[in-house]
Formats: C-alpha cells, structure tokens, sequence
C-alpha cells in the first residue's frame, strides 16, 4: 500500500520532526510513505472571512496538484467522521481488500482545507472536536496509521 501524507507547511520544531521521522521508520515495514509539503500562506491576525477564503484557496490549489486520479483521498476535517484506532484500522483494511492501493491523507493549513480539497476527498476523518495544531496533527496522524497496521498484523500495541 502506498500512503501520502499530503500536508501544508513545514514542521519547524525538531521534536516534531524527530518524531515523524521516527513514525515514518516503523511505517517502513508495513507501507511505502511518502510525506509531502506544500507552501503555506502567511493569514494575518484577526483575518476576515473573505481573506481566510483567498487563503484556503491557494492552499487548495497546491495541495489538488499533488492528488492523483486514482487515489483515495482521505481529508483531516474537524467535522469528518471520528473513528476508534480499530475503526480506522478496519478501514485501511478494507481499502486494501477493495484493491485500493494509493491512499492520500490530507491536512490542511492553519485555518482549515478549501471546499475543493474536501469535495475531492472520498472520507473527512475527524480526529477530535478539538482543534490540534496543524504540525502536531503530522505527528498524530502518523501514530494512528502505524498503530492501524499493527493492529491488522495482530501484533501488540499498547491501548
């Protein structure tokens, strides 16, 4: 299985970096990872609505050049759907049993994804009601998906 992690930004902090490095090493032996960065956009404090739109936008842009056509696109939405870790171990399975074998996941900038992003996306997966920032959402992700594929394998992981 091939996964994306499509993401907008970059991870300054080296923590977060160490620990996405550290994910994507375990994540070696199960599936064939590969992490993208697109440019963020600069969104000036107390933005209006209308900048944050022309924001997500260019955002959007960036990120659907890096969607391909037969991929499943999993977006990160805060009103997605939540699911346990068994829940989106299941559905990783069952991607994979559907002869899917490109899944992209997708994490928006700051302020969220632009409408196209989430149109395009065939699953909005919400991790929380809570609003995590967006470089720490990596690092979470990456956690969810290896403990996803140990889960599936039947090996031990702690709860």
């Amino acid at each position: 299985m091939n996964i994306d992690i499509i993401a907008v930004g970059k991870v300054k902090e080296r923590y977060l970096r160490d620990a996405i490095a550290e994910y994507s090493k375990r994540l070696s032996r199960y599936c064939k990872l590969n992490i993208i960065e697109v440019q963020d956009e600069k969104t000036p404090e107390h933005a209006s609505e209308g900048v944050e739109r022309q924001i997500k936008a260019k955002e959007g842009e960036r990120i659907l050049k890096h969607i391909k056509p037969n991929a499943y696109v999993i977006a990160l939405a805060i009103d997605g759907k939540m699911l346990t870790s068994e829940g989106l171990a299941a559905h990783i399975a069952q991607l994979g049993l559907r002869g899917e074998s490109h899944i992209q996941m997708v994490i928006g900038g700051s302020i969220g994804l632009a409408d196209e992003v989430l149109r395009r996306a065939d699953y909005a997966l919400s991790f929380s009601k809570m609003t995590f920032p967006h470089q720490l959402m990596r690092v979470i992700l990456l956690e969810q998906i290896y403990r996803a594929y140990k889960i599936n394998a039947g090996e031990p992981y702690h709860k």
